[in-house]
């Protein structure tokens, strides 16, 4: 016997009404639904430069298995994942070099870029050898350039991604703070140059925040997560000097684990 269309129609409205209240419709759809395609661009503090287990196809790039970027697709299971960051990226090379797998179909893109243009590898080089005046010179000339030429850099990358993924949501990240003052550190760097090293960092950060939010994009302040967790903290999720030298003043894996992916799962929207 055939049933009528009223009831059907009324059979499908209950089976609707149930999957609706056991949950069992939000669940097939959320099965159904897999995350947008995800870029992970930018420097070594994306590439994962310092946590170590580096994919050897990534060469002198350094991507970590344990970056941000691997372990926010890994949870996420995006539709389709590029991670182009690479360590001792600048801006141009992330416009020369890094773009290629952006497109129309790219729902997110992460980028940390910024601090290499700045030349904070040359500051912390700088620092770490005897020489107040030469630290503080150093971070004065960062903080300059942050100020002075940084932004226009910036806009080009971002005009960049914005050009070739104008869907996505672009979630820029920062920079550390790298000591605790007055923490447990008694040798090594002095208060005067770990308080402007830390000053700097707020700034560049800021540049970062203004020409970021100028352009729609959503930023992510990872100095709040890695407070309490800074050189000198006795928790570190920084390096100080290390060998290889290149890891020096990265995170760690518990860095990108507890203070970079958090923030990125904050910002990302999904």
């Amino acid at each position: 016997m055939k049933l009528s269309r009223l009831t059907a129609t009324a059979c499908s409205f209950v089976v609707g009404a149930v999957l609706a209240l056991t949950g069992a419709g939000a669940a097939q759809a959320a099965e159904s639904a897999a995350a947008p395609a995800y870029v992970a661009l930018g420097d070594s503090y994306s590439s994962g430069v310092g946590s170590g287990s580096y994919d050897s196809a990534s060469g002198s790039c350094k991507r970590s298995t344990k970056a941000y970027p691997r372990l926010w697709a890994n949870a996420h299971a995006p539709s389709s994942f590029n991670f182009t960051a690479c360590s001792g990226a600048k801006t141009g090379d992330v416009l020369n070099n890094q773009l290629g797998p952006l497109n129309s179909g790219t729902g997110l893109v992460s980028i940390s870029i910024g601090g290499n243009d700045a030349g904070f590898a040359d500051v912390m080089t700088t620092c770490v050898l005897p020489g107040e005046d030469n630290c503080l010179t150093a971070v004065a000339n960062a903080r300059s350039y942050a100020q002075n030429t940084l932004p226009g850099k910036l806009d080009q990358v971002y005009n960049a991604i914005s050009s070739k993924a104008p869907s996505a949501r672009v979630v820029v990240l920062g920079y550390p703070r790298f000591y605790k003052l007055q923490g447990d550190c008694i040798a090594g760097l002095t208060e005067s140059e770990r308080s402007a090293i830390n000053n700097a960092s707020d700034f560049l950060n800021s540049v970062i925040r203004g020409r970021a939010t100028a352009h729609g994009f959503s930023f992510g302040d990872v100095a709040t997560p890695f407070t309490g967790h800074e050189i000198c903290s006795g928790s570190e999720w920084l390096h100080s000097v290390t060998w290889p030298i290149d890891e020096s003043y990265h995170p760690t894996a518990a860095g990108q684990s507890g203070g970079y992916l958090p923030v990125l799962n904050a910002a990302d929207g999904i």
